[in-house]
């Protein structure tokens, strides 16, 4: 029997793309450079609010309880970073926030001592699972980490710690995910960290997945290996090296125990997860990609290739979604293929289901054979020596086709024969795994992740995945949702025009939301029951474009092109999916398809597959306007050769820029009706992230690369300004990361953002230099950048920790004028006089003090005084060491004693209110603003 993925092993040289892996010396650099640059940035001082929304939350990885107070625990998300509670989860607090970065594969905690060990970089092998920098160690809960090595690792499997000697740590490194390296495998130290020996290499391409040790005995180990390949077009999860290893040192050594036992052994092994009830008895999770026997195919899809190859069109049309979904995932279409997206091929005039499964088979290049048999469920009674499988049914639905993305189980430790099994839902058995029932509800995510199992308290569960945390007190029959964290990953952000606009976003595994920019992110709506935020779509959340004349009309969608025109007002959702032509190769879309509304008018929509459409009417119907803009594709299980970015200058219509994922780059300048290839001299061969049409020269354009998909995290960022014809590289003094954005300033033409897989950055010379924007801001992927024009805010959409926004008014008057003084005031916003100033509502709560806040530059650090005037007369002076760049101070509108004095003697008619806190605040009035011979101005209305 062959593997799921075996066809993905046939890889020509032709076929292979050579790019530079970036070196953990080289990333280690880019650290310390970034961290000089937060220092000395011109915008170190403008400070980034984080927005949430937190409804959703975000991938959970790992957690780790206290053992002696379970309501004390960190939770671990895969790119969000590690938070604490101590107080059940009513409240999480970030703790790796002044870390170089937030992405996490396990944690491990001495609870004896307090002593945090974080192994950066995911488990899982998504496709937005970010490398990490090795393993982070903190002894202060937080306040303060340590890199303690293995930086070439990437991504961390699982972390143990000698319960007896906390200084001997166990490490499974997974290794890098799209390329093979050697720092991989089984590491041990006996020092904290100083020092590391690697007691177990199988390949560069092998990793370890999971380590669990026995509970009363810490010589005695498991670990499960994991040989899996991922690229761009293509993911093997499964090889001949996957296997379960044991130490009876405590992890100094290590003997393969699979073979000859019982455990499945080939290529067919894939993701293995381990629970350890003692040193004999052992459970494994393994996500089998052998094939299931004929004679015991699931009677949930019993449609064979032939039956449904006689099926006719209007018969598969008639069948649920989730009977084709799971038809089409159980025969190994995977992501590539959903039944939106069949169904669409099998309109009228369209491809027959013969049609459609000669396509699926050439096009993935997988012979149609049975399922996989998927998760399966192993046990030993005598430390490995053989191992049986649990049950004879297939437990069907646990993992479908997407093992790899899971392989968690575990044990109670209080009930050999109590296991959990962790995949798309969450499954429970009483018996040793012969039986199982679900304890997915309503209220709990999909995509289980990490699971504790109170070793002492029979029923209680600390569980976490794609949506977040939840707990359970009788044994997953009921759950409480924990989601108050901001972690949310978002792929993409937009608001629209409204007077309190809104922002809008497509996440991870969770959907599209919108709600008001300045919504209250707390607990105050589980009394109304409605969150600001509302969801508007399911699926991996995408692009979000809004129409500027009616904001209740919202195009977006989910992974692989399947977008949808929304009234928000009338809740009608349209499917506008483009589709080919009778007998024409259907479309290829990227799991990010790219859409544009024209700025020249708001009818005309433009998508993105492998060829450019556009829509004249809203995406009621379309017109296909180029040949294929990409190299045409490649033999693999995922969606590849599509375009990933589209671009319409906004000084001609039909003047549309294209970026494709393997590294393509054409100009139209008559709407589609001939293409220029603009990319021959720039980078062969990466993901086109964006490119940018500029608005205020016509013959400019930005494009970034990004080599994420090959372990090359060189920022590659570009500007033309003759249409792309030559380019020049403005990349160069960024710190390595890969680039996700580029956005030009909606006023100032000379500033540019832009957002990598390790923050946010501000160019105010056109990318020549760039400064580290990164004030309250982690060190978290930046995915997506909007600007809110009216409002002047700018909205950073996170991969992790959700949405910031700072407003950006005084930034975008930092031009050449202004940087060569000494010192510039910037405009002061106006504020409403009120009779609470000084004073509270009851005694419970902070008295309300107003704020001015004055921003204004200097050259150089330096301490000044800012004068407030009412006419002639100073009110007030304050005194702030101002460093070089953009400061801002806040005045609470007070008088000073000689302020006060000198008021009341020259407006002696003036009503001066004090408050209750015996300060005296400013009446109603214009005030000047001044620092030396520059001066602005306010009012108190």
């Amino acid at each position: 029997m062959k593997s799921i993925f075996t066809f993905a092993t046939l890889f020509l040289s032709g076929f292979l793309i050579a790019q530079t892996v970036t070196s953990s010396d080289i990333t280690q650099q880019s650290l310390e450079k970034k961290s000089q640059m937060m220092n000395s940035s011109l915008v170190k001082n403008v400070e980034f609010t984080n927005i949430g929304p937190t409804v959703m939350s975000g991938r959970v990885v790992d957690m780790d309880v206290n053992p002696n107070n379970t309501t004390e625990f960190y939770v671990g998300y895969a790119s969000g970073g590690l938070w604490y509670t101590n107080n059940n989860g009513t409240t999480l607090t970030p703790v790796l926030d002044n870390a170089s970065t937030q992405n996490i594969g396990d944690i491990a905690v001495d609870w004896k001592t307090g002593t945090i060990w974080v192994g950066t970089g995911e488990n899982n092998s998504s496709r937005s699972s970010y490398a990490g920098i090795g393993i982070l160690k903190s002894t202060d809960k937080g306040e303060t980490w340590q890199n303690v090595g293995l930086p070439d690792s990437h991504h961390i499997g699982r972390i143990l710690i000698n319960p007896n000697n906390a200084d001997e740590v166990i490490v499974g490194a997974i290794g890098h995910l799209y390329s093979s390296n050697e720092e991989r495998g089984i590491f041990k130290t006996t020092d904290g960290g100083k020092t590391w020996t690697k007691t177990l290499f199988i390949n560069e391409d092998t990793g370890i997945i999971d380590v669990d040790v026995a509970p009363e005995n810490f010589n005695i180990m498991y670990a499960a290996s994991w040989e899996r390949e991922r690229k761009a077009w293509n993911f093997v999860g499964n090889g001949k090296n996957s296997a379960i290893y044991k130490s009876t040192d405590a992890g100094t050594s290590w003997t393969k125990i699979a073979d000859k036992s019982g455990f499945p052994i080939g290529d067919g092994v894939g993701r293995i997860g381990l629970a350890v009830f003692n040193a004999e008895t052992v459970y494994a999770l393994h996500d089998s990609q052998y094939r299931r026997e004929s004679k015991k195919k699931t009677t949930a899809y019993n449609l064979t290739k032939e039956q449904f190859e006689n099926l006719s069109s209007a018969d598969v049309l008639a069948l649920r979604n989730k009977t084709l979904d799971n038809y089409l995932k159980e025969y190994g279409f995977r992501e590539k293929f959903r039944a939106e997206n069949a169904k669409q091929l099998l309109r009228p005039g369209g491809l027959k289901p013969k049609e459609l499964m000669a396509f699926l088979d050439d096009e993935m290049a997988i012979a149609f054979e049975e399922p996989v048999i998927g998760a399966e469920v192993f046990k030993t009674t005598n430390g490995g020596t053989s191992w049986k499988k649990t049950h004879t049914e297939y437990l069907d639905g646990v993992n479908s086709s997407y093992g790899y993305y899971f392989g968690e189980i575990r044990v109670n430790l209080q009930d050999e024969n109590s296991i959990y099994v962790l995949g798309i839902g969450i499954i429970k058995s009483k018996d040793g795994g012969k039986t199982f029932s679900s304890i997915s509800r309503e209220n709990v995510h999909a995509d289980h992740q990490a699971l504790w199992v109170n070793p002492k308290k029979p029923g209680h569960l600390v569980e976490g995945n794609d949506g977040g945390l939840n707990i359970s007190y009788d044994d997953g029959e009921s759950w409480i949702k924990l989601n108050n964290a901001a972690v949310g990953q978002f792929y993409s952000v937009n608001v629209d025009n409204e007077k309190n606009y809104n922002v809008y976003g497509g996440l991870q595994d969770n959907g599209v939301w919108f709600g008001p920019h300045n919504a209250k992110i707390d607990k105050a709506w589980h009394k109304s029951g409605q969150n600001p935020f509302k969801s508007i779509m399911g699926g991996d959340g995408m692009h979000v474009q809004i129409d500027n004349r009616n904001h209740n009309i919202v195009y977006t969608g989910y992974q692989f092109g399947n977008y949808y025109r929304i009234n928000l007002e009338t809740e009608e959702n349209i499917y506008i999916q483009p589709k080919p032509e009778k007998d024409a190769k259907p479309y290829r879309f990227n799991w990010q398809t790219p859409i544009h509304l024209s700025k020249h008018n708001q009818d005309i929509l433009y998508l993105g597959g492998n060829k450019l459409h556009r829509s004249l009417n809203q995406g009621d119907t379309w017109e296909t306007i180029s040949d294929d803009l990409t190299n045409g594709g490649k033999e693999g299980n995922v969606a590849y050769g599509t375009l990933t970015s589209i671009s319409e200058s906004p000084f001609q219509f039909g003047l549309i820029y294209t970026g494709s994922d393997d590294g393509l780059l054409h100009v139209s300048k008559n709407g589609g009706g001939s293409w220029t290839k603009i990319s021959e001299n720039l980078p062969k061969d990466l993901w086109v992230s964006r490119v940018i049409a500029s608005k205020f020269k016509k013959e400019r354009v930005y494009a970034t690369l990004n080599g994420y998909r090959f372990d090359d995290f060189t920022p590659y960022v570009y500007m033309s300004d003759d249409y792309g014809q030559t380019w020049k590289n403005i990349g160069n003094t960024i710190p390595t990361a890969a680039v996700n954005v580029i956005k030009e300033d909606s006023e100032n033409e000379n500033i540019v953002y832009l957002g990598t897989d390790n923050g946010l950055y501000i160019s105010f010379n056109n990318g020549t230099s760039w400064e580290a924007f990164s004030k309250n801001l982690p060190n978290v992927a930046v995915h997506d950048l909007v600007i809110q024009p009216t409002v002047k805010d700018l909205i950073v959409a996170t991969h992790g920790r959700s949405l910031y926004k700072t407003n950006i008014t005084a930034i975008q008057k930092m031009n050449d004028s202004v940087l060569v003084k000494s010192i510039a005031l910037f405009d002061v916003n106006n504020i409403k006089k009120s009779k609470r100033w000084g004073s509270s509502r009851s005694q419970w709560r902070k008295v309300s003090t107003p704020e001015v806040k004055i921003p204004f530059y200097v050259n150089a650090d330096k301490k000044i005084t800012l004068d407030i005037y009412a006419d002639k007369i100073k009110v007030n002076s304050i005194s702030v060491d101002a460093d070089k760049g953009y400061n801002e101070t806040v005045y609470d509108a007070s008088f000073s004693k000689k302020g006060l004095k000198d008021f009341k003697k020259a407006n002696k008619k003036s009503e001066i209110g004090k408050g209750n806190n015996d300060v005296y605040y400013l009446p109603k009035g214009k005030y000047t603003v001044k620092i030396g011979e520059e001066k602005t101005s306010f009012e108190v209305e």
